[in-house]
């Protein structure tokens, strides 16, 4: 490539002459689409799923945090259209892949989506393409596995088109962090490919971080979703001790941070969900073997945190027993099925397997999630309910109401004052009063 070529890319991308295709129209896409769009630029919205495509190219959308008003916005101007259509690609100049990066049943990572979606790419690879892999995997994905995938055609990376890594970091339900305000980490697999990738994003976000190489932007989204997981492991295995000595967990982290240095809050709760935390460590320990390391650290925290269910069931019964109940035939509701509060997205969410442990125990289960009215399938998960309205008939009819996920509509003050029983896993009732004698923290 040439700095011809880079002069090209760059007024191309300043005057808003490149078209931008995402692939996968998810939690981590469609937001990126609305970004790209917004700032100007034609966006393909490129998705597997029909139902996702017909969806947006009517203006709707299925995700809480990008509201339909904002699909119609994008579709008025004339400049975003979604297709199934993979063979469309040979219009985009830039390809950004945000497709999921799911582990196996071993916790082995299953790079099939990527692969897949590479191969796609390349039926429609021209020369001058960008092509940028969002989706969080391991150091060395872009270069050992999606590289070969794109140059079996016979196009060859750094000689006839260029590719990057650039991590997403998306926070759903936090305005706040959204994608446009947010820097952009960007590593090439040459350095005209990182100089395009960067001028690219820097249209679109505050600030664009540089790195060397696709396998430091890799490793660093692989280290920012591992520093949570060891630090949530962290206080719940704290909250499990603290438990057993009497010690309210919840108020020992309010008091810690207040030490302005030093410190950051992390809390406990039910166990880890979402696409990235409780998925992501386990891709860098499974790497790490094929180097002859171990990862203790991701592994313990692991194990922490995949057992917090198996704590939580744990209150619930001897809740139930303290008030002369056996789990066996007792009415549990669990509110909440979302991974975490004011998002519609349930992946890898505690819910599941609270629901089908104690379902499993013998207890009548039901649900209740403003933003989930059904559980959709899970890879991992085979129960399948109906919220269930959250009345006060309702309340009153369970043994138990387990708090699995905080959301900010909920009145917690209701919850208590018509439920028999609270079992809370997030101290979502710590400003309730009245009733406080029903709650247990778990």
């Amino acid at each position: 490539m040439t700095t011809t070529e880079l002069g090209t890319w760059t007024h191309r991308i300043t005057a808003r002459e490149a078209t931008v295709a995402v692939i996968g129209l998810g939690y981590v896409g469609l937001p990126l689409v609305e970004l790209f769009s917004v700032a100007g630029f034609r966006v393909l919205g490129v998705d597997i799923d029909r139902e996702k495509v017909d969806r947006l190219n009517r203006g709707e959308s299925y995700i809480r945090h990008v509201d339909s008003s904002r699909v119609e916005a994008m579709r008025a101007t004339g400049r975003f259209e979604a297709t199934a259509d993979f063979s469309r690609l040979d219009e985009a100049d830039a390809i950004l892949i945000c497709v999921p990066t799911p582990l196996g049943q071993h916790r082995e990572p299953d790079l099939s989506p990527v692969v897949n979606t590479g191969r796609a790419i390349s039926r429609s690879l021209r020369r001058g393409h960008l092509v940028v892999l969002e989706s969080t995997t391991y150091p060395g994905t872009t270069r050992d596995v999606l590289r070969p995938v794109l140059e079996a055609g016979g196009l060859v990376s750094g000689v006839d088109f260029f590719l990057a890594y650039s991590p997403e970091r998306e926070d759903p339900g936090n305005p706040g962090h959204s994608a446009g305000l947010i820097p952009k980490v960007v590593g090439g697999m040459d350095p005209t490919a990182a100089a395009i990738a960067g001028v690219l994003y820097g249209a679109v976000v505050p600030s664009v971080v540089p790195v060397s190489s696709c396998e430091v932007a890799e490793a660093c989204k692989i280290l920012e979703n591992t520093y949570r997981s060891v630090n949530i492991a962290l206080v719940n295995e704290l909250k499990v001790l603290y438990d057993r000595m009497g010690i309210d967990v919840w108020e020992v982290i309010e008091a810690a941070k207040t030490k302005p240095f030093g410190f950051q809050a992390f809390y406990p709760g039910p166990g880890l969900g979402g696409h990235c935390i409780p998925i992501d460590p386990f891709y860098l320990s499974w790497v790490a073997r094929k180097f002859g390391q171990s990862t203790r650290f991701i592994e313990l925290a692991g194990e922490i945190n995949t057992g917090m269910p198996s704590f939580v069931i744990g209150k619930v019964v001897s809740a139930l027993n303290d008030d002369r109940k056996p789990l066996k035939g007792s009415r549990v509701l669990v509110l909440g099925a979302a991974y975490k509060k004011d998002v519609d997205d349930p992946r890898e969410s505690p819910a599941f397997e609270l629901l089908e442990r104690l379902r499993e125990g013998g207890a009548v289960v039901s649900y209740h999630d403003p933003h989930i009215p059904s559980l959709p399938p899970m890879r991992h998960h085979s129960i399948r309910l109906q919220s269930v309205s959250l009345s006060a008939e309702v309340l009153a009819s369970q043994d138990c109401v387990l708090i699995c996920t905080d959301h900010s509509s909920y009145d917690w003050a209701f919850v208590v004052r018509h439920a028999r029983l609270v079992v809370d896993t997030r101290n979502a009732t710590r400003a309730v009063v009245e009733g406080r004698e029903k709650v247990v923290l778990a």
